[in-house]
């Protein structure tokens, strides 16, 4: 069974201020184009379908027509809501598009309940495991915990138990959104950390032939059986060292997989540039960055008058200008700077407390902070959801 892997739309993002809208018409039309060109018997979507969970109606009737494009191919589709997704607004209708062959999974109590596909070595289950946020769904799998780990293991439980039970022989295709350990992220995904702890090991996804990933926006192999697609389209400058494109993959009949890559159509190539103002407008080098997305970095010691302005008449396409001014080691900017480097939320306050009273916090307040932190991003996960 041939399967083209592919996530993280984003349908309604823009990049900086540029629309996308028409960037990701395009990706629908190659990814039509990909589907008939390379004999391809099923689609799988690893979620973040759409940017937002109420997205613009522009991003709605993208969708729809993708929808409509698939279906009429007449080749299976799966798709899986994601963390950016509203899991029940996507899931809306699943059992009726169902019947058209796009399965829409989006709901937790249904990860043990494959869609069978078959082929001429019998059929194949495929699992669509949305996306778990561990304080929603902790209560439906049963786990004291709520940690990504403890969720997807439960889910997995689900899926092998279900797996178990069917004839000998049938492969299996498991679809989920989560940050597996090994995975290299970029700045425009969302933290989903809880607990401290966003990774999951990918051991908990043994016992299955294939593992559809999507969150992490570079395209990655984590092992030959767990792969990520990423994002058809880049959403952040740290994706400027990123080929786009989605996985081809040839599931044999003995669970074998290969792969290879179908890149995707991007508008314009992506540049970081360094320097001060006067460098990067002589640098005769930079010349081949002229109609890039640019984004400048600037290390004159003192601001530059109209920078930007000045950008845009040899970069026309200049979106993100920032400022790094090369300082002297004992500058205290340098050194605050280089203290918050790296340091997720809860190390900034954990030295915070350190720094007001001379002693950073003992293992409870270390927990009591986790668990603010953590109480903060699943309120913003059920504001997000509710909207």
């Amino acid at each position: 069974m041939r399967i083209l892997h592919t996530s993280d739309w984003h349908l309604g993002r823009a990049f900086h201020r540029v629309n996308m809208l028409d960037a990701q018409s395009a990706f629908i039309d190659h990814l039509e184009t990909a589907v008939r060109d390379h004999g391809v018997d099923a689609v799988v979507v690893s979620g973040d379908v759409y940017d937002r969970a109420v997205p613009p109606l522009a991003a709605v009737e993208l969708f729809d027509d993708a929808l409509h494009r698939l279906a009429g191919l007449g080749v299976p589709t799966l798709m899986i809501s994601g963390n950016h997704d509203s899991a029940r607004r996507l899931g809306v209708g699943a059992g009726l598009i169902g019947r058209a062959g796009i399965h829409l999974r989006t709901d937790p109590a249904g990860c043990g309940t494959p869609v069978l596909l078959p082929d001429t070595h019998g059929e194949v289950a495929f699992y669509g495991l949305p996306y778990l946020e561990p304080a929603l769904v902790k209560a439906e799998f049963g786990v004291d915990k709520a940690g990504h780990e403890a969720v997807l293991a439960a889910a997995m439980d689900r899926v092998r138990a279900d797996l178990a039970a069917r004839a000998p022989g049938t492969r299996s295709v498991v679809l989920a959104h989560a940050f597996v350990t090994g995975g290299e992220p970029s700045d425009s995904e969302r933290d989903i950390t809880v607990g401290g702890v966003a990774a999951v090991p990918s051991g908990v996804f043994d016992g299955v032939d294939y593992v559809a990933l999507g969150h992490l926006h570079g395209c990655q192999t984590i092992t030959d059986r767990i792969r990520y697609s990423g994002s058809p389209l880049p959403y952040s400058f740290s994706e400027a060292g990123h080929r786009k494109s989605m996985w081809l993959v040839d599931l044999g009949a003995d669970g074998s997989v290969a792969a290879e890559r179908v890149d995707c159509p991007v508008p314009r190539p992506l540049a970081r540039l360094r320097g001060t103002l006067e460098d990067l407008l002589a640098d005769p080098e930079l010349a081949r960055y002229e109609e890039a997305w640019v984004e400048a970095t600037l290390t004159d010691p003192v601001r530059p008058a109209e920078p930007m302005a000045r950008l845009t008449e040899r970069f026309p396409h200049t979106l993100s200008l920032v400022f790094d001014p090369e300082r002297a080691p004992d500058d205290p900017a340098v050194s605050y700077a280089r203290r918050l480097a790296g340091r997720d939320d809860q190390q900034i306050a954990e030295d915070f407390v350190a720094h007001v009273r001379g002693a950073g916090p003992d293992d409870r307040e270390r927990a009591v902070l986790r668990d603010a932190f953590d109480a903060v991003r699943a309120d913003e996960t059920v504001r997000e959801v509710a909207r």
